[in-house]
């Protein structure tokens, strides 16, 4: 079986094809991954790693990176009203009390996914131009001249993921109408910051979300404020520190105290797509948010895509080339009714952040009340799900 195991390309070197190429190589595969930057890293600032995930980077050897690059977040995590009143604590741990919840710099999730795997796999400076198939292999073709072939191809290119239109028509994505400020304080500049806690303030239409990350050296910030037409087309650019203050004037002291520290804040317009129907055509798949881009406001994007990929390699490691298309078809079917569930659970949850209608009592009602959807998420363990479609398959 192990000389008929199918050969893997990933597009896009992200945090969600460094973890599957991760995944594929721990259970025996053969995989390449290329992106398209000339060398690997993530703009942006923090991301939150949930135990669902967490136990994935585990089975991988990843703990102990884990506990090195991240900061965990434990008791303390709190949500409050504008004006610091506190209203719940933060679901951080599993049912049975695992509290595997860090704060990370995403380009240290970078880091730690790719230092992992073995030289040669990961190919930079390859932008995607074309992709063609046939009945036994699918073939990439990139700016630069080259071209990739193998048994199977997963794109995990992104939210403007060239390969998506291969497998499904064009669609636009759809604006949230918020945009996200977000940036890093150094701790030393707020030596009284918490290192351990995620903290989130709720005011009217706008929210505002503070954790560590890097070992408790940075603290991440990120304020969720309305978006207006020019803020629209900003996917990624330089914001105003100022303008950033103004927003939360008036909110609780602790806030005004980090923002004064604020020298360089970038801004985000936030966007997700409808569920698709379908994730995979023949010998190609998509991973992540090529397949399924989500809000923000569930910390789930860079968690589903963890799953997306543990999913992917136990049904891999059970398929040989010929059966490709059948093993990916088990993927999709395995992750797409869930990974919806969270996309729409990230809008819900947004909307129930920033849109209370004025009756306060009811939000933070809602808020106490999450706590139990957040277990549920948690909990969630992809691998047994995986061996059970792979056995199905076999049969």
């Amino acid at each position: 079986m192990a000389s008929a195991q199918p050969n893997i390309v990933i597009v896009g070197g992200g945090i969600g094809g460094l973890f599957a190429a991760n995944a594929l190589i721990a259970h025996g595969l053969q995989v390449f991954v290329y992106e398209q930057a000339p060398q690997l890293g993530e703009v942006g600032a923090g991301v939150y790693i949930t135990p669902n995930s967490a136990r994935q980077l585990e089975r991988v050897g990843l703990g102990p990176s884990l506990e090195k690059w991240g900061a965990r977040v434990g008791a303390g995590s709190q949500y409050f009203r504008d004006d610091g009143t506190m209203i719940a604590p933060v679901q951080v741990t599993d049912s049975a009390g695992w509290n595997a919840t860090f704060g990370m710099h995403r380009a240290d999730l970078v880091e730690m996914l790719a230092e992992t795997l073995p030289a040669g796999v990961v190919h930079t400076g390859h932008r995607c131009i074309g992709f063609e198939r046939t009945s036994d292999k699918a073939k990439v073709s990139f700016a630069n001249g080259a071209v990739a072939e193998a048994d199977i191809v997963i794109a995990a290119d992104g939210i403007h993921s060239e390969l998506r239109p291969f497998v499904f028509p064009p669609s636009n994505p759809v604006f949230s109408n918020t945009v996200a400020y977000r940036g890093l304080v150094a701790h030393e500049r707020v030596p009284h910051w918490p290192t351990n806690s995620w903290l989130m303030w709720l005011g009217k239409g706008k929210h505002f979300l503070v954790f560590p990350v890097r070992a408790g050296q940075l603290i991440n910030y990120v304020g969720f404020v309305p978006a207006d037409e020019q803020m629209k087309e900003s996917w990624s650019a330089q914001g105003d520190p100022d303008a950033l203050r103004r927003e939360f004037a008036g909110w609780d002291p602790r806030i005004q105290g980090l923002l004064k520290e604020v020298e360089t804040t970038f801004k985000w317009a936030l966007y997700d797509r409808e569920p698709l129907p379908t994730w995979t055509k023949g010998r190609l798949t998509l991973l992540g948010d090529a397949a399924h881009p989500m809000l923000p406001h569930l910390g789930q994007g860079a968690n589903q895509s963890i799953e997306d990929g543990m999913a992917l390699a136990t049904i891999l490691a059970n398929t040989d080339a010929g059966h490709a298309p059948a093993a990916l078809q088990a993927y999709e079917n395995l992750r797409r009714d869930r990974v919806a569930s969270v996309q729409r659970g990230a809008r819900e949850n947004g909307l129930r952040y920033d849109t209370f209608h004025g009756d306060v009592a009811r939000r933070d009602a809602e808020i106490t009340a999450h706590a139990s959807f957040r277990k549920r998420l948690y909990d969630h363990d992809v691998v047994p799900e995986a061996k059970a479609a792979a056995m199905k398959l076999a049969s």
